[in-house]
This record gives structure tokens, sequence and C-alpha cells, in this order.
């Protein structure tokens, strides 16, 4: 088995994704970069363009994330970037809408806590697609592990004017408390850059979401292959003690 990031090379994507820290003793741990679309940040270019060069720069996961946006042209983007995701080996999410995720063929969803709940969620996408829930605390990290989430976006971890109804500055303390009451893959969101990405690493997390790090930045493959490269060298400052 080969992993890059926090893609195993398998047809099987949520199979991929819950086998991203097996063999963890002889591969050590897997960190990726997530990064989420946002056009008010983006200096004109469309969800698509953001993600092949995030993706030609080394990021793991896309996220399309569209609030505003009519269906149609959501779901343009979103088969546009399925395609890249593709030719890249990487994995492609979309936010919110299941219904673009399956008309795209998405590897997954990410679901809001006011969203479909993840149960219902997976009697549509089926038991090989990735679904993703954001949690702010144990009890609704648990509460999502119970209804077949597949992996948790926790935060906002920093202050962030990305998302401005996101709970802020939750806090480094809140991911090692997650970290330790489940056993699926974290993805920490929020305020972090290059300044900050080394201490949430710290906590033990398998991904690190960027948006605003990543997509207002003038050359953002070149950006993201700076994060990617951060996430890396921060990996043997870490014991494995605290990691595991």
């Amino acid at each position: 088995m080969f992993v890059i990031g926090m893609v195993l090379l398998s047809q099987n994507t949520k199979f991929s994704l819950n086998l991203i820290i097996s063999e963890k003793d002889s591969l050590g741990p897997v960190f990726g970069l997530y990064v989420v679309t946002d056009r008010a940040l983006s200096r004109g270019l469309s969800e698509s363009e953001v993600a092949r060069l995030a993706y030609s720069g080394g990021a793991d996961i896309v996220q399309l994330r569209m609030k505003t946006e009519c269906g149609k042209e959501m779901l343009e983007e979103a088969i546009t970037i399925k395609r890249y995701a593709l030719e890249y080996h990487k994995l492609f999410i979309v936010n919110d809408r299941i219904d673009i995720a399956l008309l795209s063929d998405a590897d997954g969803v990410h679901l809001g806590q006011t969203d479909i709940p993840v149960k219902e969620a997976r009697k549509l996408l089926g038991n090989n697609k990735i679904i993703g829930k954001s949690v702010h605390n144990v009890e609704e990290a648990i509460a999502a592990v119970s209804e077949g989430a597949d992996y948790l976006g926790v935060g906002s971890i920093f202050t962030t004017t990305t998302k401005r109804d996101a709970k802020q500055s939750l806090g480094l303390e809140i991911l090692t408390c997650i970290k330790n009451a489940v056993d699926i893959p974290i993805v920490a969101i929020g305020g972090i850059d290059r300044d900050n990405v080394e201490s949430v690493i710290a906590t033990g997390v398998e991904a690190i979401a960027m948006v605003s790090a990543v997509v207002s930045e003038n050359d953002i493959a070149k950006t993201t292959k700076e994060m990617k490269t951060l996430i890396t060298m921060a990996k043997p400052n870490i014991s494995k003690s605290t990691l595991w």
C-alpha cells in the first residue's frame, strides 16, 4: 500500500480514508493538507482553477464550498474539479450538497451540524463515499462517530474571518480532547497559517484545512507547496508518544 498525504491509492475512497493511519507503526504519522475553496478570497479565480492549482502544489484534498452560487454553476465546477482530482490522484469533497456530490461523483461530502444527519446522508451516498462532519466539542464528536462519520472537521481553532458564523478560537486543547475521545481522522480548521501550523500538528490531527492562507495568495500552487512542506517538516519534531 502506498500512502500519499491523506490518499491511499485505492478504488474505494472511503476505505482509503479509514486506512490513512493504518500501519502507523511502520509508516509513521501521515499528515494531509486539505484546501477549502472560497470565491470571495480567490482573486477572481474560479473554484476549479483554485482546485487545480492546489492539487498541483500538493494538496491532498480539496473541498468545494459554494454557499451563494446556483446549483448549475456549482455542478459545473464540481465536475471539473473531479477531473482534476483524478488527474492528480487526490480526493475531492463537496460541502453540504449531497446532490452535487452524487452528480459529480465526488469522493464525498462534508456536513455541518445543521445539515442532513450523517446516517441519512449515508442512505443516499452509500458506503463507499466519505462523509465528514463539523464538530466543536467532544460530545458532538462522539455523536458524529456514532452516526457513521468518516472524519471530523474541528474548528475554528483560531480566530478567523473566513467563516463568520463559525465558533471562534476553540483552541488547541479541544483537538487533544477530541483526539483522545474518537478513533477516526481529524481535520483541524480555522485561522491556521504558516505561523501556527506546527502547534496544530503537535496535537496529533491527521490533516490541516486551510482557506485564506492558501486561496487568497497570488501564487496558490507555490503557497500550497510551501504549506505542505511545513506540515511535512513538522513531523520529525513531534514524538510518537505525543501522537499516539
